[in-house]
């Protein structure tokens, strides 16, 4: 897995091209400083990786269902980690909708796991209910039923860390500024859908039914 990652790295042109990296079901999803300096036909020749892409401003790998594997090996070997709580992304290239797009996508792309399968644990747990194998009572329902709502309850936090990264400032703080958008005063003084309002600036205040 190793030696993958560093023909990775080497066939995008190196560490220091690489500005931000993001994975999702298959592919690993490059966002490169120099597109010009990937080696696209020589990743696609290497063993392990199925295909090259380049999309939407991205330079994607497909690698398969063990993308996360490499994905984790790649950071080890480019030193990732590092480079993100120190350069803030440069989204100067590509055409506004380009740019649009990979913003969402970056932001999101990390939770769409986590909601998948919160998804699926609702509707497990419905048809529990409709079938008669639990109560609304039971301990293991009232369990399993919190773990699927905890995304949806706290996900401004959730995507105030996501949003943070992406925009390269803390996402710590990030997660503060979405804490407070959920914090028990906040939900109490207002009513579901209740304007408010804060330093002159209005805003709807909404509580999850999920």
């Amino acid at each position: 897995m190793t030696e993958l990652a560093r023909k990775i790295v080497a066939g995008v042109g190196g560490a220091d091209n690489i500005v931000s990296l993001m994975h999702c079901a298959t592919r690993l999803r490059f966002k490169l400083k120099d597109e010009s300096k990937a080696q696209a036909e020589v990743l696609k020749k290497t063993p392990g990786i199925i295909m090259v892409v380049e999309s939407g401003g991205q330079f994607q790998v497909v690698i398969g269902n063990h993308v996360a594997d490499v994905f984790l090996a790649v950071n080890s070997v480019a030193g990732l980690d590092e480079k993100a709580q120190q350069a803030p992304e440069n989204d100067d290239k590509g055409n506004l909708l380009n740019r649009f797009v990979y913003v969402i996508s970056g932001i999101f792309t990390p939770l769409i796991g986590l909601m998948a399968a919160t998804g699926i644990l609702k509707g497990m747990l419905a048809l529990a209910l409709t079938f008669q194998w639990t109560t609304e009572q039971s301990g293991t329902y009232l369990i399993l039923f919190s773990a699927s709502d905890a995304l949806f309850w706290f996900f401004p936090i959730i995507l105030g860390y996501t949003a943070g990264k992406r925009f390269g400032g803390n996402p710590f703080t990030a997660m503060v500024i979405g804490g407070a958008l959920v914090h028990p005063l906040i939900l109490t003084a207002f009513e579901n859908g209740q304007k408010a309002d804060a330093l002159g600036l209005d805003f709807l205040v909404f509580r999850s039914h999920c």
